[in-house]
């Protein structure tokens, strides 16, 4: 009697467990995430953020991150600078060129691109580069990595307004053309 309970036992873990690998079982990562630091992918690269805030110009730890601006970049009345601190993981053997586009979109449709930074100077700042198999972007041991936020940094312009339209929500879109979102915690 034991013999066949633990047969069938097993016949109906073997089952599950076929069944969960033909469906790519939990290692799939999905293209959108409902909160900040949930893997997803778009292209053969997975992407994460490891956190989204309001940056203020003049808290000092703040003005690291705004070095590198565009000359002439200012806030018009009612604006307000806001980073997005993005890690990228290559799961391939083959090395993969990470997205360079990236938008912003609040509940009514509203649009945000990210400012373009100096990477000279902003050493946090996120660029676009090729991942090689099994790597990371930021690389381990550099400034954007090892600091408080540990991602490379997006920054945007937002009208304070937005934020009465959340969830904001950040689409990445890989060099293929395909497309994940985050919804952003503000």
């Amino acid at each position: 009697m034991q013999l066949r309970r633990l047969i069938a036992t097993t016949t109906v873990a073997f089952a599950a467990a076929t069944s969960l690998a033909a469906c790519g079982g939990e290692s799939e990562e999905p293209t959108a995430g409902k909160t900040e630091g949930v893997y997803v992918n778009t292209g053969e690269l997975a992407y994460q953020v490891q956190i989204s805030r309001q940056l203020n110009e003049k808290d000092f730890e703040d003005r690291d991150y705004l070095t590198g601006l565009p000359t002439g970049t200012s806030l018009s009345k009612g604006e307000e600078y806001f980073g997005v601190f993005i890690r990228v993981f290559n799961r391939t053997k083959d090395d993969h060129e990470s997205a360079s586009q990236f938008v912003i979109r609040d509940t009514t449709g509203k649009e945000y691109q990210p400012i373009v930074l100096d990477t000279n100077l902003n050493r946090t700042a996120y660029h676009p580069a090729v991942v090689h198999g099994g790597d990371q972007i930021p690389v381990p041991g550099s400034l954007a990595r090892e600091n408080l936020t540990q991602g490379g940094l997006l920054l945007f312009k937002v009208e304070n307004t937005t934020y009465d339209s959340r969830p904001l929500e950040l689409n990445i879109t890989s060099p293929e053309g395909t497309t994940a979102t985050v919804d952003l915690d503000v």
